[in-house]
């Protein structure tokens, strides 16, 4: 599929609409266009399904003069990039620098940003927004028009969402953050200041993570006195019942089958957890949920993702191209959640599924919500606020801080998710990273 949608974007042509320079997804692709080659940088590369290394790459180089060059500090490894690592994701190409979640020091700034200083810190919002359209006057920065050139993507889904960083050429072919450098387009807007008295540490987690949690909570709409049910207990998830609890819901249940129900748990004790691999054979998490929430919940919110199948017809219809995403979870959330409740998706879904269940959808009047990539410009400034005022804690989730250099073996390792290795959210410091800052974790060797 990876190769049809790559065959498909070359025979179609690629959108001419954008304002920024694309496809730049390593300095090394053109070297005179996007590199300098007088230095070079480690980076972390996608080269085919389930295959990452670290390799040697060129610094990247100013190209529009919007853009600024930031010397990463921090960077780290979301369930989303597994998407990647898994092949689920089209338009990769070998070569490609992942990474969508970083922060660091500025470098060298182009002539037209402005507000952005050379040797000041600043964290990366994780979509690339032009500042300018009618999206990112409303800060809806994730579905900014101008900066995603894939015809693929504009074709499967109707109009473009923003570029992303290290997200493949499905959303705009731009070199990632899990590298020692990285070329950041419109710099004036894709960059924040950190305070002196935030570390990297806490800052990073602006990028996604956190303002995606608090996006899903807010745009499923928690209100005071909700039930709500989270499926997928990672550091998404476990961030979404900060913020419910936050907005007042009355009980929270996390969803999910191993070790980080227990990890979140030790964390929020507030939360009540469902393993559903030891729930009796034969009985659903629909059936578990009832029992303990007579008529549904309030609210239901995805932080799983659509590759997971947990049934055999699934599992064979992903692997035969019968479908890109599995319909499971959204269905167990729909019969769940009370007649017109709420159910929201964050987690990434990529294309189409089967033996949807619209029916309990349309018959029960439930609100399905697709939370789309959260809009980080919107929330940034206000969630930056609740980390100085220690309302929110991202060091929360966090469980390991690893080298760059190990990048390769931390994915193989988060895929597997083993809880003797026990590795939820990771801060992956770079030659340029300050030490660990207080309450943060210590180097870990792999």
């Amino acid at each position: 599929m990876n190769a049809a949608a790559n065959l498909a974007e070359r025979i179609i042509g690629s959108q001419t609409d954008t304002t920024i320079t694309t496809g730049a997804s390593n300095p090394a692709v053109d070297p005179e266009k996007f590199a300098d080659t007088t230095t070079k940088m480690l980076a972390l590369t996608w080269q085919g399904k389930n295959h990452v290394t670290v390799s040697e790459t060129y610094k990247p180089k100013l190209v529009d003069p919007g853009d600024v060059i930031l010397r990463v500090t921090g960077s780290t490894i979301c369930g989303s990039d597994l998407h990647l690592y898994h092949g689920a994701v089209v338009q990769l190409q070998a070569g490609d620098i992942l990474g969508h979640e970083f922060c660091g020091i500025v470098d060298e700034v182009g002539p037209d940003v402005t507000g952005v200083e050379v040797g000041k810190r600043y964290v990366a919002s994780f979509q690339i927004a032009c500042g300018e359209c009618r999206f990112c006057r409303q800060k809806l920065s994730s579905q900014c028009d101008r900066t995603n050139d894939s015809s693929v993507h504009n074709i499967l889904f109707g109009s473009r969402t923003a570029g992303l960083f290290g997200y493949s050429h499905f959303t705009g072919g731009f070199a990632g953050g899990q590298a020692e450098y990285v070329r950041v387009p419109y710099g004036s807007v894709n960059l924040l200041a950190i305070p002196d008295d935030v570390p990297d540490e806490k800052a990073l987690y602006l990028s996604d993570v956190l303002p995606t949690s608090y996006h899903a909570v807010q745009d499923t709409r928690v209100y005071p006195s909700d039930v709500v049910a989270i499926w997928g207990a990672g550091p998404i998830g476990l961030m979404c019942a900060v913020f419910a609890l936050k907005n007042g819901a009355s009980r929270v249940i996390l969803i999910d089958s191993n070790w980080r129900l227990a990890y979140a748990k030790s964390k929020l004790p507030a939360v009540e957890t469902l393993d559903y691999s030891a729930l009796p054979r034969g009985r659903s998490v629909t059936a578990e949920i009832h029992e303990r929430v007579p008529g549904g919940v309030d609210v239901a919110i995805e932080c799983v993702a659509g590759e997971y199948a947990k049934g055999w017809a699934h599992y064979f219809e992903l692997m035969l191209g019968m479908e890109t995403d599995t319909s499971e979870i959204l269905n167990e959330m729909i019969t769940s959640t009370r007649k017109f409740g709420r159910c929201g998706i964050t987690g990434a879904y990529v294309g189409f599924t089967n033996h949807f269940n619209v029916g309990s959808l349309m018959e029960r009047g439930i609100r399905l919500i697709g939370n789309g990539q959260a809009p980080v410009h919107k929330y940034w400034e206000e969630m930056l606020e609740m980390v100085r005022k220690g309302e929110v804690d991202p060091l929360l989730m966090v469980t390991h801080r690893v080298d760059l250099s190990q990048m390769d073996t931390l994915y193989a390792k988060f895929d597997k998710r083993d809880e003797k290795d026990g590795i939820m959210k990771v801060f992956v410091q770079t030659k340029w990273s300050a030490p660990p800052a207080p309450g943060a974790p210590v180097l870990t060797t792999l």
